[in-house]
């Protein structure tokens, strides 16, 4: 007998006495409130911000634009035409010489318009004949056409975006064209995966009773898109010591687990938590798949830091339903990232619900409508590789045509 089957069998795991599970809603709020406050604030280049929340308003430091452009290729002109042409051509990045009633220049798109100039004359509508310029069609060229005036997106000092904006490629350009090199966000929650049992193997097809670990590529890059920093994955025999060992010593702010929520003759994670003194906010959760999902507070680190472990279970369609149960909301709060508004959808046919407990079926897109996917079973994965989220189905299911709640997955 190894060492690690010495510990396993040492005792049968104690269980908690039974309590009522919260609803999936419920579930989700304790996850949040959990949480507490944002993690620390930290100040990085604008380019390493990626993913993080802000943790200040991001304010406009100067005009945008910063003085009028041009919106068009054409000539830059001063008055009602027709118009004398100077020589040369206005390009982006130059500093023009100011226009007199009367003439025009030829400017590039997103060129800074000459001072005194009016309008810009499209290079399509503008006929040159010898120095002068004239205007093609029969109407009058309105005053400030095809110019964007200083401060048409926002003027300096004004807010752009709020405090837990998540910081996307998007808002990374805005942050540079406002004038931005740093930006100060919230940290990242660090996060350690221990993957529990000794039926997994990591490499090659599954053989002599023993399983593909899927969890860790799966919750890997998850864990990245809903703004945590993975700091490692560690598989973890079926040892009630060696658990003990991982979760105590681990670094992570949330640790995640997989598997041993339940109550099998090596499900030893309650016990490890009853033995590290951690409260349980949450013990088992009404929805399907993936009741058995729990989340700890753990006794603080040593520097005073905070600690959370969300348990999993072991099936993969379940764990995902564990994550964006507990895992997604407590990381997202922890991040400082606000949280989203719910999105619906409505689907194409009915959807069967469980008689008491919520449940989340993948689904896909399909138009302006959604439609359940198959291999929807609590250990399988093939639907959930081709959905866009889960639908939130209430208790006793919904008909065709019902608005539901959707939770996108990571892309």
């Amino acid at each position: 007998m190894t060492a690690t089957r010495t510990h396993a069998t040492d005792a049968m795991p104690h269980r908690h006495a039974a309590r009522s599970a919260p609803s999936w809603e419920e579930a989700r709020s304790l996850a949040r409130r959990s949480a507490g406050a944002p993690l620390g604030s930290i100040g990085l280049a604008a380019g390493d911000a990626l993913g993080h929340a802000l943790a200040v308003p991001l304010d406009a430091l100067c005009d945008l634009p910063p003085f009028d452009t041009s919106a068009m290729d054409g000539w830059a002109v001063a008055g009602p035409g027709p118009w004398r042409s100077y020589g040369g051509v206005v390009l982006a990045g130059a500093d023009p010489e100011p226009l007199r009633q009367g003439t025009a220049v030829r400017i590039a798109t997103g060129a800074r318009l000459p001072q005194g100039a009016t309008a810009v004359l499209r290079r399509e509508r503008a006929q040159r004949d010898g120095e002068r310029i004239r205007h093609t069609a029969p109407d009058v060229l309105p005053v400030g056409r095809d110019i964007r005036p200083r401060g048409q997106e926002c003027r300096a000092g004004e807010p752009l975006l709020p405090v837990g904006t998540t910081v996307t490629p998007a808002v990374l350009g805005l942050a540079a064209a406002a004038g931005y090199d740093r930006l100060s966000v919230y940290r990242r929650p660090r996060v350690e995966l221990l993957l529990l049992g000794d039926e997994l193997l990591r490499h090659g097809v599954p053989r002599g009773g023993r399983v593909r670990d899927a969890l860790g590529p799966l919750l890997t890059p998850w864990l990245g898109a809903c703004g945590a920093e993975p700091i490692g994955v560690r598989m973890v025999g079926d040892d009630a010591g060696l658990l003990r060992e991982a979760v105590e010593r681990s670094p992570a702010d949330v640790v995640i687990t997989t598997g041993s929520t339940a109550a099998g003759p090596v499900d030893f994670l309650h016990d490890v938590l009853g033995g590290l003194g951690a409260a349980l906010p949450v013990d088992s959760v009404a929805v399907r798949p993936g009741h058995p999902m729990l989340l700890a507070e753990l006794p603080p680190a040593a520097d005073g830091r905070a600690r959370h472990l969300v348990g999993l279970p072991g099936n993969p369609l379940a764990a995902a339903a564990g994550m964006v149960t507990l895992a997604v909301p407590l990381l997202r709060r922890l991040g400082g990232h606000t949280d989203p508004e719910p999105r619906l959808g409505r689907v194409a046919a009915g959807l069967p619900g469980h008689p008491r407990d919520t449940r989340l079926l993948p689904v896909r897109h399909t138009g302006s409508e959604m439609v359940p996917l198959p291999f929807d079973g609590p250990a399988m994965l093939r639907g959930l590789a081709v959905a866009d989220g889960f639908a939130v189905v209430p208790p006793g299911g919904v008909p065709a045509g019902t608005m539901v709640e959707v939770l996108e997955l990571p892309v």
